[in-house]
């Protein structure tokens, strides 16, 4: 299996397209002016939206563009860390695919792609410093990756034999959260507690375009406000809440939102791996500095399904998946690379090599993961036990016992 996409080989066979290059002004970070522009209803013909005003350092095509604001926080990055940044989002697209595979031939019962959200996953993780302490959903596998999880600990949850798979204090990466928005509570909360502590870390939450629209996360920005919590809320605007449009949630860009709440938003071009880098390092210095919180809105793409249970095909067009396909985060970066002399076909060669190792791993370690107590969802229900709880259990006993009375007939 190739590292790239299908879309991917076929936009870098056809690099001479300028889809999505327009528009690329830094949007301002103090959240005092409106300068992002409509885009396009969804489905009606997204290749010729008005693309929006963004933070942006790589076009799609690869080509480096200078920016006043943000520049200082890439400016030391070498070649190798660029050939790393390639790395992370190559690897983490292999696991999703893989994941996805699994899903399909009955492995895990659900599986929730990141595809086409690499550069914002891996840009912001990698600019998180050790001691931050970061809220996901149960979409950022790119951002575990960087946080140093182990990609097989994800797919536990997802298999139904455990609820976490990880110790979210070895890596101050919290279990992935079903709950839709919530999360940005506990990140706020942490995040004042830290603030308490006097401690120089900082928090990040991790939200998508729909739990923008869910009460537990205007609390979130209410709260974080009022306390000068150090939290960045980052916000990947992938276009689509399930099959509702982000137009259909929203009035405004959904960085805007936060000069409500009185904190500075920013949207960045979320396929942008370098510009997610430098603005989500913006936004963690502040936090840290003791500025308070921030809001991110990674203006980015859903490549593929909600999850695996779900049909995109339903409720969007293939002209608008065409247009952010021309926009792909690795192949931009692989332009990058490629123009500047950074890396060789060796380096490609070894990672394809590297990244099918990960698959296997990866389908190996969810075979080989041991089927859980049957009974283990009865424990820890109550501290001292509950005659519900009893009558339960023992229900589910003769259940259970049913299906060996079957097999020995």
């Amino acid at each position: 299996m190739t590292v790239e996409s299908t879309a991917a080989r076929t936009s870098r066979r056809s690099a001479g397209s300028k889809a999505g290059t327009t528009g690329t002004k830094a949007a301002g970070t103090t959240g005092t002016k409106r300068t992002t522009r409509t885009t396009a209803k969804k489905g009606a013909g997204a290749a010729n939206a008005a693309e929006p005003e963004l933070v942006q350092l790589l076009t799609p095509e690869g080509k480096r563009v200078k920016n006043a604001e943000y520049d200082k926080y890439v400016a030391g990055i070498t070649p190798e860390e660029l050939r790393g940044l390639y790395r992370d989002m190559v690897l983490t697209r292999r696991f999703d695919a893989e994941a996805t595979a699994l899903q399909r031939q009955g492995e895990l019962g659900l599986w929730a792609s990141l595809l086409g959200q690499e550069a914002a996953q891996i840009g912001s993780g990698r600019a998180t410093r050790e001691d931050d302490y970061v809220f996901p959903t149960y979409r950022e596998h790119g951002v575990a990756w960087c946080r140093g999880v182990d990609p097989t600990n994800l797919l536990g949850m997802f298999r139904g034999v455990n609820n976490g798979g990880w110790d979210p204090n070895s890596n101050n990466f919290h279990l992935y959260t079903i709950v839709i928005g919530s999360q940005a509570l506990h990140a706020t909360g942490y995040a004042m507690g830290v603030a308490k502590d006097g401690a120089d870390s900082a928090v990040i939450a991790y939200f998508g375009d729909g739990a923008s629209s869910q009460g537990d996360v205007a609390e979130s920005f209410t709260f974080s406000a009022v306390y000068n919590a150090p939290v960045v809320f980052f916000c990947q605007n992938n276009q689509w809440a399930i099959s509702e449009p982000t137009e259909k949630q929203t009035r405004v860009p959904l960085y805007q939102r936060a000069q409500g709440f009185g904190f500075p938003g920013v949207r960045v071009d979320g396929n942008d791996v370098l510009a997610c880098l430098a603005v989500t390092k913006w936004a963690l210095e502040r936090a840290r500095s003791g500025e308070g919180p921030t809001l991110v809105e990674a203006y980015t793409y859903r490549m593929g399904a909600h999850t695996t249970s779900d049909d995109p095909t339903r409720y969007r067009h293939d002209d608008e998946r065409a247009a952010w396909e021309a926009k792909d985060p690795i192949l931009r970066l692989r332009r990058h690379l490629e123009a500047a002399n950074h890396a060789d076909e060796g380096f490609f060669a070894e990672l394809e090599a590297e990244s099918e190792t990960l698959g296997r791993r990866v389908r190996e370690a969810v075979r080989a993961m041991p089927d859980p107590d049957h009974f283990a969802i009865f424990e820890n229900v109550y501290a001292d036990g509950h005659a519900l709880v009893d009558e339960e259990r023992a229900q589910f006993a003769a259940y259970q016992a049913s299906f060996a009375d079957a097999e020995g007939v």
